[in-house]
């Protein structure tokens, strides 16, 4: 085959082949075809759109240009979950150790920090000692010893999905929905989970902002997931605010702990028993979906959920006792409150700004941080529809430098919007897929 043919074709709304796919993204993977060739045939697939199979063949190709994880030594059904990615959203750190407390083995392949969303590797390594850098056989072995285990995928599972992702970043094909679905999914199943539950968020924190644009990317996912021969639930949940209180990677922990303990905020619960009932349920421990509630509803209370953490935590080298005292997690050198400019209620919150100013203030994408550096970000006092008084304390903010903090203070006064009317509360979750 010859690139440029491959490219033209496509380029003139032509139908592509599963062997010009793998053409195209075996070559790059291997540095076969340059940036500009391949950033060429990313425009043109951007701009002509990408049908089903081509979508399917995408994802088959990128499992190929790697190895897949090889969870079939672990007894039962292996579930994984996936966001979409979202400010304050540390659901995996309270729904891993649930769900494996329910009897279910779920291994995370986890990511870091990208764009103005979190990362859960960066979170989980504000616990001290913890190694989110496991090998496969490491994972096997934890999966099978403690039922769980969340760790960063090795540079050996979808290559060449990393290399075009990174090319995509800087050519403004990021948004194309079924490269979406096809890096998403293509990642899910080489990291080798029986069922895959979605949690795909909407809202002005998420990728997708409008409901229109969540559904689609969650209907490719299960679709695309189903033609790989993996059965996938999708649960389009809302980002229109940080989920629960907490911003920012030592601050996140802390409440994912707090939530484990009973005493967190209870969307981030909700949602974690609502996303943990289905894996339970695909797991095959509980008949129906409605009984899979009732099991994860135990999990909290029983204190069985908060005991599968602190396991987890010991077996990847963390400190167990921040559970029991989570001032031991990294803090921040100064808190400063933010009051609230005028009284009234909440009435919007422009959940992208949010993220952006926990970036000013030095969160993000930390592999070779200071400790310091995971105890930037904010705590929110208020939810959208709360009521609050001028000058009442609005958001704490946690900063190791004062300028940065002025420049955080000017993104937060853009990104919260007080009225003297009541505005409607969005939903929790807005539909499923299956």
């Amino acid at each position: 085959m010859i690139v440029s043919n491959v490219i033209a074709k496509k380029r003139d709304k032509g139908r592509l082949t599963a062997a010009e796919i793998d053409f195209m993204v075996q070559g790059y993977a291997l540095g076969e075809i340059p940036d500009y060739q391949m950033a060429a045939f990313l425009m043109a697939l951007y701009i002509q759109g990408v049908d089903r199979e081509e979508t399917v063949n995408f994802a088959e190709s990128i499992i190929a240009s790697g190895r897949k994880l090889d969870l079939s030594p672990v007894p039962g059904v292996k579930v994984d979950k996936h966001s979409t990615g979202g400010v304050g959203d540390k659901t995996t750190l309270v729904l891993v150790p649930l769900v494996a407390a329910a009897g279910v083995p779920i291994a995370k392949l986890s990511g870091r920090s990208l764009g103005h969303t979190g990362g859960t590797l960066d979170k989980l390594e504000s616990i001290p000692g913890f190694n989110v850098n496991l090998s496969s056989e490491e994972l096997v072995k934890q999966l099978k010893d403690i039922g769980m285990a969340i760790a960063e995928a090795g540079k050996e599972i979808v290559p060449a999905d990393k290399k075009i992702y990174a090319l995509r970043d800087v050519t403004a094909t990021i948004s194309s929905i079924p490269l979406i679905a096809s890096s998403i999914m293509g990642k899910k199943v080489a990291s080798g989970a029986d069922k895959i539950v979605l949690d795909v968020k909407v809202g002005s924190g998420a990728f997708s902002k409008t409901l229109e644009d969540a559904l689609e990317l969650a209907t490719q996912l299960v679709s695309v997931g189903s033609a790989l021969g993996k059965e996938a639930v999708a649960i389009i949940s809302d980002m229109n605010q940080p989920l629960g209180y907490a911003v920012g990677n030592s601050l996140e922990v802390k409440e994912a702990i707090e939530t484990l303990k009973g005493t967190g905020p209870k969307d981030l619960e909700e949602l974690c028993l609502i996303l943990g009932s289905h894996l339970i349920f695909l797991g095959r421990v509980s008949p129906t979906l409605e009984e899979a509630r009732k099991v994860a509803e135990r999990m909290i209370p029983s204190g069985a959920a908060l005991k599968k953490f602190t396991e987890l935590v010991e077996a990847q080298g963390g400190d167990p006792n921040i559970i029991n005292n989570t001032e031991l997690l990294p803090r921040a050198k100064i808190v400063h409150e933010y009051p609230a400019p005028a009284s009234g209620y909440i009435y919007g919150i422009e959940t992208q700004k949010v993220g952006e100013a926990a970036l000013l203030l030095g969160a993000g994408r930390l592999e070779k941080e200071t400790p310091i550096e995971h105890a930037v970000g904010f705590i929110f006092r208020k939810k959208i529809g709360d009521q609050v008084q001028k000058s009442e304390p609005l958001v704490e903010v946690h900063a190791n430098d004062e300028e940065k903090i002025k420049e955080a203070l000017a993104y937060l006064s853009e990104a919260i919007a007080i009225s003297d009317k009541k505005p409607p509360r969005f939903p929790l979750i807005y539909k499923t897929i299956v």
